[in-house]
C-alpha cells in the first residue's frame, strides 16, 4: 500500500536543486522533503556519464533508504545523463527536470528559435535539443555551456560583477541570434536570472525548469493517488537535508535561497551507499 505521507527525494550535485525545492513546498505544502546535496563531489557538469550514473545509483540507494516515496532527480546533468537508467532500475516515480523545462519552451517560442544555458555535460549530451525536436522538429535550439555559473552560484556571488562579466562573456553568443526563449538548463541558474535577463534584454522570455518540474510532479503525485492530504504535526521534522560535504556552508546557503529556518543538515558518506 502506498504511503502518502512518505517524504518525497530531492538530490542534485550541490545546492542548486534547492530551486527546485523551493517550488516544491510552494506548489505542494503538504508534502515532506528529503533534500541531497553532493556537496563533496560538485560539480557534475564537467564530469562523464558514466562517473554521473554512478553517483546518482548511490543517492538512489540512499534515498531509497529513507524509504521516500518518489523522486525528483534536480539536476539537469544527471537527468541528461542518468535518468534513462534509473528509472529502469528503481520501482517508485522518479522525474527529472529536463523534460518538464523543454516541453514549456517548445510551447513558448514564437519564432522558433530557442536558446539552451547548461554546464558541459548538459549541452554536450544534446538531451534538450533532442527533446524539444520530438514536439516540434521546426524549432531551432542553440546551446551553449556556461561552466563558470555554478561556482558563482555555490560561493554566492549572484549579483557580484565577475558574475555579470562571465555572464556577457557566455551570453554575448546568443544575442545575435535572435533566440525569444530562453531555457535555464541548470537549476543553479534561477538564482542569476536577474543577470541573465538585464543582459538578454526583455526580448527573450526565460523558462525555468524548477517551476515546471515541481507542477509535474505535482500531476503525477495526484495521478498515481500519492499526494498528502494531511498537513504536518506542530514539531515535526517535515524537510530533512543531507550532504557529502561542507553542512554548516550548505544550511546557511539553504537558508538564504528556501528562508524557511533551516536549523541542520546532516553530513553523510555517500560512497557507502
Amino acid at each position: 500500500m502506498i504511503n502518502k505521507n512518505a517524504p518525497v527525494g530531492v538530490f542534485d550535485s550541490g545546492v542548486g536543486g534547492l530551486t527546485v525545492m523551493r517550488e516544491i513546498m510552494r506548489q505542494i505544502p503538504n508534502e515532506r522533503i528529503v533534500y541531497f546535496g553532493d556537496t563533496a563531489r560538485v560539480p557534475y557538469g564537467s564530469k562523464s556519464k558514466d562517473t554521473i550514473t554512478r553517483y546518482s545509483r548511490q543517492i538512489v540507494r540512499f534515498l531509497q533508504a529513507m524509504e521516500v516515496k518518489a523522486i525528483v532527480v534536480a539536476c539537469n546533468t544527471a537527468s541528461a545523463y542518468a535518468l534513462d537508467e534509473l528509472e529502469r532500475e528503481v520501482d517508485i516515480p522518479i522525474i527529472g527536470v529536463v523534460k518538464p523545462g523543454a516541453r514549456v519552451a517548445a510551447q513558448a517560442t514564437v519564432n522558433g528559435k530557442l536558446g539552451v544555458i547548461g554546464t558541459e555535460g548538459t549541452i554536450s549530451s544534446g538531451i534538450y535539443t533532442e527533446y524539444i525536436e520530438k514536439i516540434n522538429p521546426n524549432i531551432t535550439v542553440i546551446g551553449k555551456a556556461c561552466p563558470l555559473f555554478v561556482p558563482l552560484v555555490e560561493e554566492g556571488l549572484w549579483q557580484d560583477p565577475v558574475t555579470e562579466d562571465i555572464a556577457r562573456r557566455y551570453l554575448g553568443e546568443l544575442i545575435d541570434t535572435g533566440i525569444d526563449t530562453l531555457i535555464l538548463g541548470c537549476t543553479h541558474y534561477p538564482l542569476i536570472r536577474a543577470t541573465v535577463g538585464r543582459l538578454l534584454g526583455e526580448g527573450v522570455s526565460m523558462v525555468n525548469p524548477a517551476y515546471e518540474t515541481a507542477r509535474e510532479l505535482q500531476e503525477l503525485l495526484a495521478k498515481e493517488g500519492m499526494l498528502n492530504d494531511t498537513q504536518g504535526k506542530l514539531g515535526e521534522e517535515k524537510y530533512r537535508f543531507y550532504v557529502s560535504d561542507a553542512a554548516e556552508k550548505f544550511r546557511r546557503f539553504a537558508n538564504s535561497i528556501i528562508k524557511y529556518g533551516i536549523l541542520s543538515a546532516k553530513t553523510i558518506h555517500i560512497e557507502e551507499y
